[in-house]
């Protein structure tokens, strides 16, 4: 299993692109695309975006690494992590159930 980092690192490496060609081509920092590539820091969505497009990789399949990567850092040291995302899914339901019902 890739991190997202690793994902775009890849990307990048496979069109034989310097991260500063990257840079200038989606219009972000050099050193915040090096950051991300070596997951120290995480793109904003609208970040990920562009970079999905530039790279031609599925936006979808970055976002899902980028939000199981968000609550994975987050429950890392947590017991009960299974419990805890299966209660989660569950309110998630309940809140679009909600919503759809408003």
């Amino acid at each position: 299993m890739k991190t997202l980092g690793e994902t775009l690192k890849c990307a990048r490496e496979e069109k034989e692109m310097i991260l500063r060609k990257v840079a200038a081509e989606v219009d972000i920092d050099q050193s915040l695309i090096s950051k991300f590539e070596k997951n120290e820091r995480k793109p904003t969505m609208e970040q990920l975006v562009r970079l999905a497009k530039f790279y031609a990789l599925s936006e979808s399949d970055l976002i899902i690494n980028w939000y199981s990567e968000k609550i994975a850092d987050k429950l890392k040291y947590t017991e009960s992590t299974s419990e805890i995302l299966k209660v989660a899914e569950e309110k998630i339901k309940y809140y679009k159930t909600q919503a759809n019902e408003k």
